[in-house]
């Protein structure tokens, strides 16, 4: 075994089982996976403090750490922490054949552990807006023939049924196209994020027609997401962030009149401290 093989193997491991996961497929996937073919030639620039710091060498024993590497620093976007990733990965447990929806693509390194996940019979449509990173993806994602890189929002119009949509940008309210793609049983995992400071990320479980289990997974903060955010919105969600309500979240509730176990309302949709019923 290389070095840098070593270093992923241990890398894999600490990742999932620092979010308390010892899912096997998901150590597999994340050992498998070689970040440093999506973040470009080193030496690179990892994310510290409100800024960035760059590695001492382009060794890619390196990136085989819990670091935010910087893919377009000019505009604030990065690869993404890795145990954050597990988390949300853990949580929404992509299976052999689903259909994932991908918001946010950047350059594919989580498109390919989402697409090593859903194996040959499963599909994953990536979205990517910044039009640079999208064609980078592709060229990233070209042994994956079950990804289509898609250089469009994912805001508007209609997606794909899924039954995991994964989002990687911060939202002030989950888009309807969002939850409406969701099959039954479908999980969403998204950042749910004011205009400053911290959010949430959000996990919610389509379990009827107009039925969505909701919980928050871990406090956030992401770059915003184009086409899902609104002053309005912002500013309920850091209320209920502020306040904490929001971590007593159980549902989430589409065209009905919130009530005394709301925690957090938005236009059309509130999160429910009550169980789905």
């Amino acid at each position: 075994m290389s070095s840098v093989e070593a270093h992923r193997r241990f890398y894999a491991n600490f990742v999932v089982r620092s979010v308390g996961s010892i899912d096997e497929r998901l150590i597999a996937v994340f050992s498998t996976i070689e970040r440093e073919h999506f973040l470009g030639p080193g030496p690179w620039s990892v994310r510290v403090g409100s800024g960035y710091t760059s590695t001492i060498s382009n060794d890619p024993c390196i990136v085989y750490q819990d670091i935010v590497v910087g893919l377009a620093i000019d505009r604030g976007i990065n690869n993404g922490q890795p145990t954050l990733h597990a988390r949300c990965l853990a949580a929404c447990a992509p299976k052999v054949g689903d259909a994932v929806v991908q918001v946010g693509v950047g350059t594919g390194y989580y498109t390919a552990l989402l697409a090593t996940l859903v194996s040959a019979t499963g599909h994953v449509a990536a979205y990517e807006i910044e039009a640079d990173l999208a064609e980078q993806a592709r060229v990233n994602l070209q042994a994956f023939p079950n990804v289509v890189v898609i250089n469009a929002s994912a805001s508007e119009g209609t997606l794909p049924a899924a039954d995991v949509v994964y989002v990687s940008a911060g939202a002030t309210h989950p888009l309807a196209a969002w939850l409406d793609a969701l099959k039954i049983g479908g999980r969403l995992v998204f950042p749910l994020t004011p205009d400053e400071g911290l959010g949430v990320m959000m996990l919610v479980t389509r379990g009827g027609e107009a039925t969505y289990a909701a919980s928050v997974l871990m406090p956030v903060a992401f770059i915003p997401c184009i086409g899902a955010r609104d002053t309005v919105h912002a500013e309920a969600v850091a209320v209920a962030v502020n306040t904490r309500s929001i971590m007593a979240t159980q549902s989430l509730l589409r065209g009905t009149v919130p009530d005394g176990t709301a925690c957090c309302v938005g236009d059309g949709w509130w999160l429910s401290s009550a169980a789905a019923s």
